[in-house]
């Protein structure tokens, strides 16, 4: 296929806004995808993605289209919508020329839209606005293509009117595929270079590469090297995605495909990485002929927290079961932790709680994984007394307060979108989240972007969660990570039966100590299983306990058999069942076994 005739693309949209309705019907117009093999969110492949009804994984697929008796190879990239898979928007971007911004015509711009429409002008990318969804009765097609309009500064005619589910549309966005997106820039005869910008493991062909070829050929059977981690393999297998795989001879400059590498080592493969032919390093001074290409942006994880095995004997399965997650999903990053009560785990951080709620499910169905989650808590930088500096990812190696000079927790800017007549909600929660207030922008009178600054910590758990309960489901949210401030963090400890758990430690600001504490104590008077004794259930910020709830005991009826009689009687045995009970209480605390349910509870905060 010649240069001049790929056309490289990827869809970018706020969540729920049809990104995959719409490849479905690019795919099935262009007849890659045989009518009776169609289904629903054909590129999303996980059940996962299914079930939730979102796109977690960005996914590639070739298409071959005609236009005015030319043939064409158009290369689709589907990318996710929501804000803790932005990194895998833009990992896409990088290896495309041009974006689909499908905005939904019932809800128009949202902040996740703006968000991914700047990272695909930061790329250069060509952009063609889409106005999705038309054919729905309350669509606005005229209102929201002015929003559009004001968005990008293009023209009203420029706008595509498209409908993913019926197919309106769709040959227009094909046709404009071919005459705006710009052929790839690359050259035929410079060594082979190409971006690596997904991966996966295969249990037979091992690591597989998805790749953008910059410059030259890659054949089947040619020995590669990949330069970041200076692993050497041979490519067993290479050829483009129409979603399944479909082998071919060679991968050229311009083309979108895979490569088996046969590696084992996971972490020889890394995404952002430059893949070029070993023959083109040479021999006696080991000087590269070739450059790396520039990758991507290095990836800030946003919330941490430990995973362990639910059994302790589980670590090396835990470990294998990680390393493939995060092939799959660069955005993950693990380092071994051990905690006393827990044993050997691993400190992930990720870049969100939906993001943690998705790694959690895949590891327990795809690896048949059980495990234990601790607190989600963001990345705090310390000093110490004696002036060393440190960042902690862990609350159990936050430092005492005698030992703590200053500590400082990460702030984000913050986009909202929501209709004017919500505003009050919005910056009511804000301010009870410690927001501060920057500026408003109006896309029309009914409509408003509200900037803030806010504490990540405030918007990380369930922010977004209240955030559409507030404004009726119609407010929409970025965030961006800008900096540190210092802040009065503490680390507070919940205890079960006078026994700290570590799971449950977290760092918090001392105004929201108590609130967060009451919260806890008294999610898990609800969930934890009564016992013989009574249960103490405590949060406690040092020596201090500020919050405080009893699991009461269970009892045995023991005047069940009485008959009758003077009440003194039943008195008396109930008065002998207290002493019982105190004496149990007194010989030991007894353990509470916490039902993993406790842990899930405890992260989805009500309050």
């Amino acid at each position: 296929m010649q240069q001049s005739n790929i056309r490289n693309f990827c869809i970018i949209a706020h969540i729920d806004h049809g990104k995959s309705t719409l490849a479905d019907r690019l795919l099935e117009v262009t007849g890659t995808v045989e009518k009776r093999k169609m289904k629903e969110q054909l590129l999303d492949t996980m059940d996962l993605e299914r079930e939730r009804g979102i796109t977690i994984k960005l996914q590639p697929a070739r298409m071959k289209y005609v236009c005015d008796g030319t043939e064409y190879q158009l290369n689709l990239i589907d990318t996710p919508g929501h804000v803790d898979f932005g990194y895998e928007v833009s990992r896409s971007l990088a290896a495309v020329e041009g974006a689909l911004l499908l905005v939904d015509a019932t809800q128009g711009v949202q902040a996740q839209t703006i968000a991914n429409l700047y990272l695909a002008i930061e790329q250069n990318l060509s952009i063609i606005p889409i106005l999705n969804k038309i054919d729905l009765p309350n669509a606005e097609v005229e209102r929201r293509a002015e929003e559009l309009m004001r968005l990008i500064g293009c023209k009203r005619e420029e706008i595509i009117l498209a409908s993913g589910k019926t197919g309106e549309g769709v040959d227009d966005i094909l046709r404009r595929i071919v005459s705006d997106v710009p052929a790839p820039r690359g050259e035929f005869d410079k060594p082979f270079r190409a971006l690596i910008f997904d991966s996966k493991y295969d249990g037979y062909k091992g690591v597989v590469a998805y790749v953008r070829v910059v410059d030259g050929t890659v054949l089947k059977n040619d020995k590669i090297r990949f330069l970041a981690t200076a692993a050497d393999g041979d490519v067993l297998d290479t050829g483009y995605l129409n979603p399944g795989y479909v082998a071919a001879d060679s991968l050229s400059a311009g083309e979108i495909g895979y490569v088996v590498t046969g590696l084992k080592d996971i972490s020889a493969v890394r995404v952002g990485d430059t893949v070029a032919k070993s023959s083109q390093f040479s021999v006696l001074s080991s000087e590269q002929l070739v450059k790396p290409l520039p990758g991507y942006k290095e990836v800030k994880p946003m919330v941490y927290a430990g995973i362990f095995p639910r059994e302790g004997n589980e670590y090396e399965r835990l470990r294998d079961a990680v390393m493939k997650l995060r092939l799959s999903d660069a955005a993950l990053t693990a380092e071994p932790e051990h905690s006393v009560a827990l044993g050997f785990g691993f400190r992930c951080g990720l870049l969100g709680m939906l993001h943690l709620e998705i790694v959690q499910e895949r590891l327990s169905r795809e690896h048949g994984m059980e495990v234990v989650v601790t607190t989600p808590s963001v990345a705090y930088e310390v000093t110490r007394t004696d002036g060393e500096e440190e960042v902690i990812k862990s609350p159990l190696a936050f430092p005492e307060p005698s030992r703590l000079k200053e500590a400082r927790e990460p702030w984000v800017a913050v986009d909202i979108v929501c209709p004017s007549e919500y505003m009050g909600n919005v910056m009511k929660l804000v301010q009870e989240r410690r927001g501060e207030f920057k500026t408003t922008d109006y896309f029309d009178p009914t409509r408003a972007v509200l900037h803030y600054d806010m504490p990540l910590s405030s918007v990380i758990v369930d922010f977004h969660d209240k955030l559409k309960s507030v404004t009726a489901g119609y407010a929409s949210l970025n965030y961006e990570l800008i900096g540190y401030r210092p802040a009065p963090i503490v680390r507070m400890d919940i205890m079960v039966a006078e026994e700290a758990v570590p799971a449950f430690a977290t760092l918090i600001h001392t105004d929201e100590a108590y609130r967060r504490g009451k919260e806890i104590v008294e999610t898990l008077k609800e969930t934890l299983p009564r016992q013989q004794f009574v249960v103490k259930l405590q949060a406690a910020v040092g020596s201090k306990i500020i919050a405080s709830e009893r699991l009461s005991a269970f009892r045995k009826d023991v005047t069940g058999y009485l008959y009758g009689g003077d009440v003194t009687r039943k008195m008396k045995l109930l008065e002998k069942q207290k002493k019982g009970k105190k004496r149990m209480l007194a010989h030991g605390k007894g353990a509470v076994e916490i039902p993993p349910d406790a842990f899930i509870k405890v992260l989805k905060r009500r309050g």
